[in-house]
C-alpha cells in the first residue's frame, strides 16, 4: 500500500478529478458527500493508513480499501465514454482531466473491496480503530514491549491484527516472524526483552524492503513484485531459501499461514488443525 500510495503520488497529484463512475453499489460505503462532490477538485495528496490509501482532493477525501481481491489499475488513457453495467471486476473508475486515471477491480464472488468519500479520514470506520503505524517513528522495541506485555495472544495473531499494528496483514506477518525467526503460535506476553528487539528489528526490516523493492515500479506490477519478494508466504512445499527446510503451511482463522519448521520451531511441524477435524 505505502508503495501504491507513493505510485499515486507521482501521477495523481496536482490534477482535478473529471469524474467518479460508481460501476458496484456495493463497493461506495458512504453517501455524504455524495461521490459527485469529488468532480471538479484536485488531487492535493496520497496517504496511507494502515492498509487504507487516502486520496485528499481539496479536503474531500476518497478512501479505499482493498481487501484481498481488490485492486488499483492505473491507465494514462482511460476511455471517456461510461462503463456500461455488467458483472465485471470493475466497481469504480475515476477519471482525472488529462485523460489518465483508474480503475478500482475485484476478482471472485466474496466481495470486500471498500471505498468511502468522507470530509476526514477518521470517519472511516476501519482507520478510527486502527493500531499504531510499524513505520512510525515512534514504533520504537519500548512500543512494542508494551503492545505485547499484555496479550496473552499468539504472535501470528496479533501481528495481522489491524486494530493493535496497522498495516502487517497476513502475508508480511508470515515474513515477519520467518525473520526473526520464530514460532507464529508463540504467546505474545511471554516474549523476552531480546526477543522483542528481535522482532521489532525484523517487523522494520520486512516493511522497508518490501518498500524498496517496490520504488519506481508502475501501479499494475506491485502485486506481482511483492509475490516475487515474499520467502515463506504463499511457498507451502517449497524449499526454505535460508536453511532449505521444506516451507509448512497450516490453517489459522479465516486462512492459511506458511512458516519453515527448522527456522522457526525446533524442527517441529505444527498441528494442521484443518487435517485433525477432518480426521475426527
Amino acid at each position: 500500500m505505502e508503495a501504491l500510495a507513493a505510485f499515486l503520488r507521482e501521477r495523481a497529484v496536482g490534477h482535478a478529478v473529471a469524474r467518479v463512475d460508481v460501476q458496484a453499489i456495493s463497493a461506495l460505503k458512504t453517501y455524504d458527500p455524495p461521490v459527485t462532490a469529488l468532480g471538479g477538485l484536485t488531487v492535493t495528496g496520497v496517504g496511507r493508513h494502515g492498509k487504507f490509501l487516502d486520496l485528499d482532493v481539496d479536503g474531500v477525501h476518497l478512501v479505499m480499501h482493498l481487501a484481498r481481491a481488490g485492486w488499483l489499475r492505473w491507465k494514462d488513457a482511460l476511455p471517456p465514454k461510461p462503463v456500461k453495467p455488467g458483472k465485471g471486476p470493475l466497481a469504480m473508475r475515476v477519471h482525472l482531466d488529462d485523460g489518465s486515471g483508474f480503475d478500482l477491480t475485484e476478482a471472485g464472488t466474496r466481495k470486500g473491496l471498500a471505498v468511502y468519500v468522507v470530509r476526514d479520514p477518521a470517519d472511516v470506520p476501519g482507520i478510527a480503530v486502527l493500531g499504531p503505524d510499524p513505520l512510525a517513528d515512534d514504533f520504537t522495541v519500548a512500543a512494542l514491549a508494551e503492545i505485547l506485555k499484555a496479550r496473552r495472544t499468539q504472535i501470528k495473531g496479533l501481528l495481522r491484527d489491524q486494530r493493535v499494528i496497522a498495516g502487517i496483514g497476513n502475508a508480511y506477518s508470515d515474513e515477519v516472524l520467518h525473520v526473526a525467526k520464530m514460532s507464529p503460535f508463540k504467546i505474545a506476553a511471554t516474549l523476552t526483552e531480546d526477543e522483542v528487539t528481535v522482532l521489532h528489528e525484523s517487523i522494520l526490516a520486512t516493511l522497508r524492503d518490501a518498500i524498496g523493492r517496490s520504488q519506481g515500479l508502475a501501479a499494475g506490477d506491485l502485486k506481482a513484485e511483492k509475490k516475487l519478494g515474499l520467502r515463506v508466504h504463499g511457498r507451502a512445499g517449497e524449499k526454505c531459501p535460508v536453511c532449505e527446510d521444506t516451507i509448512r503451511e497450516v490453517a489459522f482463522a479465516d486462512s492459511a499461514m506458511q512458516y519453515c519448521p527448522a527456522c522457526q520451531t525446533g524442527g517441529k511441524p505444527l498441528a494442521d488443525r484443518r487435517l485433525s477435524r477432518l480426521l475426527k
